[in-house]
């Protein structure tokens, strides 16, 4: 009956409607979850010798440009050698934004629980914020550390884990 035939057709806009608002409702949570970084409660700040001192959250960090830096050697002065792959923030992108002047000779990076190391300027060519490493969230493995500076060319005592401070110093 044409009754029947009415009915069907309202069946298959509801049904047509509900798949509309399913795609969508995905469609949103897949867009706040973003990259798939974790919700971490971070900042680190840049201070010292800088025309424009800043505070980045982890989350801030995430949505930065990220440069991947493959096969790194991580020389430790106990145990045997790593290789890994890291991704994060450019370090230099970050400074330059700080306001550095061309003439800073070297940053005072300091970790969350209070070891700092001075690295002078020469040797920051590509060092990075690293977020990942081997491809997986450092925050996933290590909560407490979920950021470091990664140093190719240093040997991992100058790899801050924890990193929550860098001054820069003229």
């Amino acid at each position: 009956s044409a009754r029947g035939r009415g009915y069907g057709g309202v069946n298959m806009k509801r049904t047509q409607s509900i798949l509309l608002i399913t795609i969508l409702v995905v469609m949103l949570a897949l867009a706040a979850c973003g990259s798939g970084a974790p919700n971490v409660d971070w900042n680190l700040d840049i201070s010292g010798a800088v025309s424009n001192p800043i505070t980045l959250t982890y989350a801030d960090l995430v949505k930065r440009d990220q440069l991947f830096l493959d096969d790194v050697v991580m020389r430790k002065s106990q145990g045997e050698d790593t290789v890994n792959d890291w991704e994060g923030p450019a370090l230099d992108a970050i400074l330059a934004e700080a306001g550095t002047s061309e003439g800073f000779v070297s940053i005072v990076c300091t970790a969350s629980d209070g070891y700092a190391k001075e690295i002078a300027a020469a040797d920051l060519a590509e060092a990075i914020i690293a977020l990942k490493q081997d491809g997986e969230w450092i925050a996933t493995s290590d909560p407490d550390s979920p950021i470091r500076i990664v140093i190719p060319g240093l040997p991992a005592n100058s790899w801050l884990f924890g990193l929550a401070e860098i001054q820069v110093v003229e």
